[in-house]
């Protein structure tokens, strides 16, 4: 789902069962896991900082200018 050049980032539609986890209509980092989307999860970077799967059903993809990437990238 990610680029290595590139981050992706996608925005959280609901959090249903991760409320501690997860705040909807934030960004999140995703963190490229094959084995994960085949069993449609997606890994983010979550509100603890760390990086862990949840179902791909939570999150829309979103297409950032490069320029924003970058700098989110940097501050994460």
């Amino acid at each position: 789902m990610t680029t290595k050049e590139f981050p992706q980032f996608v925005v959280c539609l609901k959090n249903s069962g991760y409320e501690a986890s997860l705040e909807p209509r934030k960004i999140y980092q995703v963190i490229a896991d094959k084995e994960a989307e085949s069993h449609k999860m997606i890994c983010v970077i979550d509100e603890s900082g760390e990086d862990y799967l949840f179902p791909v059903a939570l999150f829309s993809p979103i297409s950032l200018p490069q320029t924003l990437v970058k700098e989110l990238a940097l501050s994460a």
